[in-house]
């Protein structure tokens, strides 16, 4: 899930019971001409948590900001319950596992089995993860960029949350073990990006305070990256309002050196720093996308997760040259979204929908958008680790075949309503694959 995270949503150790493999769910229609032209498509991944190259004894902890440990009392998708078929077909297509279930013995051979290719391929490994997902660009949703991850394959895009969260956080923080974690984390990373700047603590002054922000997107965009990512539906909901820039430097000016502010006097300061980060990202022609999705763990507010509540946002004129991307399709809203991306400046992808639902009820939520603004659908899988046995790899696979599944059902069904020709759906499933793509961020 994710975003944020399927890890987060997630997590866990993975027990599967003996299954089969099945390519296609029996019921689900696929035009057979448009599915051998879409399998041929390679991708562009718009959202997607892939793991760097490390050394031996090394640990990537930066292929997220929030911390998947963290998370209690998962409920698991039924796609990741035991008996699934996934896991053993994704290990099947990509190391060559011969066994339908996920006993002990089994993936043992399959831990071997991936470390020699690991090990055969050092830090084309990445590389060669895409190649077998059929996809040629991924948007690495990370904190930094690491080994085996090449500009020309993998394009980043950092997490901007932190530095909404500048003050004094601890009654947040006590909420629940969860929003604890979360908000230590965003804290650390905000440290990160400070010393980064050169600086040892937030500045004194609102204006620094915004000269930093902007500052640091203006780095992050000479570093590489393309788009900048919002996982605050973990932390806070999406009303953002529109206040006046006096109340929050009022706000900053009081509290950034003393105490902790009320909750309404930190949602002033978040808001505005929301629209400010925005308008930045616009300026510098970087994507905002934004997690408008279920998340993970018993204490996740899916209300927070509304994408009807960024509509002030999406209606602001100051923030219309800035390209808005709601991830994981705005899942479980995603006739919200579809009535969203009507506007001209909003997108939509729908990285996650294999771990979210099964192909056929993802290709009834595609269809809505397919039918709304086809011209702003993305495919992204939100391919993340999962688990010792499960990594970004399977994710990225199953991301890949699924959602190629579920695309080309959509898109059959639209078919047989007579609403497009072969032809046009053709058309309709590489835009979605990768030309939308290539028109949002001009790679």
């Amino acid at each position: 899930m994710g975003n944020s995270r399927l890890l987060l949503i997630l997590g866990g150790v993975l027990s599967l019971c003996s299954c089969g493999w099945q390519q296609q769910p029996a019921g689900l229609e696929v035009d057979t001409a448009l599915e051998s032209e879409l399998r041929q498509t390679a991708a562009i991944d718009n959202h997607a948590h892939p793991v760097a190259v490390v050394s031996y004894g090394e640990e990537d902890h930066d292929y997220d900001a929030l911390p998947a440990d963290a998370i209690a009392d998962l409920a698991l998708p039924p796609l990741f319950r035991e008996g699934s078929p996934y896991f053993p077909e994704a290990w099947h297509a990509l190391f060559g596992y011969k066994y339908s279930d996920a006993s002990r013995e089994h993936v043992l051979i399959l831990s071997k089995a991936r470390q020699e290719v690991m090990k055969s391929k050092g830090d084309l490994y990445p590389s060669w993860v895409l190649n077998h997902a059929n996809t040629d660009i991924m948007l690495a949703n990370r904190v930094t960029m690491g080994r085996g991850l090449p500009s020309d394959r993998f394009k980043w895009v950092p997490f901007v949350d932190p530095v909404l969260f500048p003050l004094n956080n601890s009654s947040t923080k006590n909420k629940d073990p969860e929003h604890n974690a979360f908000l230590g984390r965003e804290e650390e990373l905000l440290g990160r990006y400070l010393a980064a700047a050169q600086m040892r603590r937030i500045p004194s002054t609102f204006d620094e305070y915004l000269s930093f922000v902007s500052h640091t997107l203006e780095s992050w965009k000479s570093s590489g990256a393309v788009a900048v990512k919002f996982e605050l539906a973990f932390l806070r909901d999406l009303g953002i309002s529109n206040p006046p820039r006096e109340s929050a430097e009022r706000v900053y000016a009081i509290y950034a050196q003393s105490s902790e502010p009320s909750p309404e006097e930190y949602k002033i300061l978040q808001d505005y720093l929301f629209r400010h980060l925005s308008r930045e990202a616009g300026r510098l022609r970087m994507p905002v996308h934004i997690h408008c999705s279920i998340g993970a763990g018993s204490y996740f507010r899916t209300s927070n997760a509304d994408p009807l509540a960024l509509e002030s946002v999406f209606n602001d004129p100051l923030l219309r040259r800035t390209k808005f991307v709601m991830l994981h399709g705005a899942w479980p809203f995603a006739r919200e979204a579809a009535a969203l991306i009507l506007k001209p400046n909003i997108y939509v992808d729908y990285s996650g929908f294999s771990y979210l639902t099964y192909p056929a009820e993802a290709a009834r939520a595609l269809r809505l958008y397919l039918e709304a603004a086809p011209d702003k659908v993305l495919y992204g899988s939100d391919a993340s680790p999962f688990s010792s046995s499960v990594g970004w790899e399977e994710t990225a696979w199953l991301g890949a075949h699924y959602g190629r599944m579920a695309l080309e059902a959509a898109l059959t069904g639209m078919m047989r309503d007579r609403e497009i020709t072969l032809d046009e759906a053709k058309i309709l499933g590489r835009k979605v694959l990768r030309e939308n793509a290539h028109g949002l961020y001009g790679f």
